[in-house]
């Protein structure tokens, strides 16, 4: 696992990048958004036009709680299109380990190759998750799950693009953003400006690291495009949206804009995440996507079995 550059180098190095992008088209990736109105999640297939190959970012895999049946039509709608763009598929990558969808990598790495990866602090919510679920020796909390961990700061290549991992905890602490291009994936950090922030009150989650986080990718360059993993429509809008730039974020963000300090902040999360329930797919989402999107061995009836603990979120 390669050692990770200072944070302030990594932002540097992400920031040179961006710029380099902006003042080069063929540096910027085209980017396909899918979005799942069940889940409220986006999922991107992101490619480099020179070359075709492509990272597919935060796939979901159907869910039905009152049945506990899994489907594929939401990550078939990303294979019929990185199938009809002939794009090759290197990277399936996640922001965090969701708890609001169960991850469908394994199934399009199976139809379509490449490495999954994830942070490098996994590992951080393989532990809390594992007691939680009470996964036993078999459970391996060492990330093994994953084809790749990320550390803050290190580089990847999409063809002839260059990408960029930030670790940005605070939702969890194993949150990464993905600068690719000019374009950065910031998962559960951000969401749009009129709907502000992500919550903090998860296990391992943390208010004053997710304002830190937050305002470490505020210093991107102003015109860096942001895209969210989630929307849910703010009170007045009538579409669902994805995508909005670090200025918009600075100048309007309703949580975390310009001039909001730390500790406001914190006092609003803390008191807003009070009032929130849990996600409804929170038991079933993070014990597969903690084990990278895969189900827990079948037992000895052959049939595979998803755990609820009682009074322990």
């Amino acid at each position: 696992m390669p050692d990770a550059p200072a944070p302030h180098t990594a932002l540097s190095q992400a920031a040179a990048q961006i710029e380099t992008a902006r003042g080069d088209s063929a540096k910027r990736p085209e980017i396909a958004a899918f979005f799942d109105e069940t889940t409220f999640t986006v999922t991107y297939v992101v490619h480099d036009p020179a070359s075709g190959e492509a990272a597919i970012i935060d796939s979901v895999l159907d869910y039905e709680a009152s049945s506990g049946r899994t489907s594929s039509a939401s990550a078939d709608r990303v294979l019929a299109y990185v199938t009809s763009e002939n794009l090759k598929v290197a990277w399936h990558i996640e922001t965090h380990a969701h708890a609001d969808h169960l991850s469908a990598a394994p199934y399009l790495q199976e139809k379509l190759g490449g490495k999954l990866a994830i942070g490098r602090e996994i590992v951080r919510v393989q532990e809390v998750f594992g007691k939680i679920f009470n996964a036993g020796t078999r459970f391996a909390r060492d990330g093994s799950q994953f084809d790749h961990l990320f550390a803050d700061g290190e580089t990847f290549t999409l063809g002839t693009l260059t990408g960029t991992a930030l670790h940005v905890p605070g939702h969890t602490p194993a949150d990464m953003a993905y600068v690719i291009g000019d374009a950065a994936f910031v998962g559960d950090t951000l969401f749009m400006p009129d709907y502000g922030t992500a919550r903090a009150d998860f296990p391992g989650g943390d208010a004053r690291q997710l304002y830190r986080s937050i305002r470490r990718l505020l210093t991107l360059p102003p015109e860096t495009r942001l895209f969210l993993c989630h929307d849910y429509k703010a009170p007045g809008r009538e579409e669902f949206v994805w995508e909005t730039t670090v200025a918009e974020q600075r100048a309007a963000n309703v949580h975390v804009h310009d001039g909001v300090s730390e500790d406001d902040f914190v006092d609003m999360r803390t008191r807003r995440d009070a009032t929130l329930s849990m996600p409804n797919l929170i038991l079933p989402s993070v014990q597969v996507n903690m084990r990278g999107g895969h189900l827990p061995e079948p037992e000895d009836n052959g049939v595979r079995y998803l755990k609820i603990p009682v009074n322990a979120l």
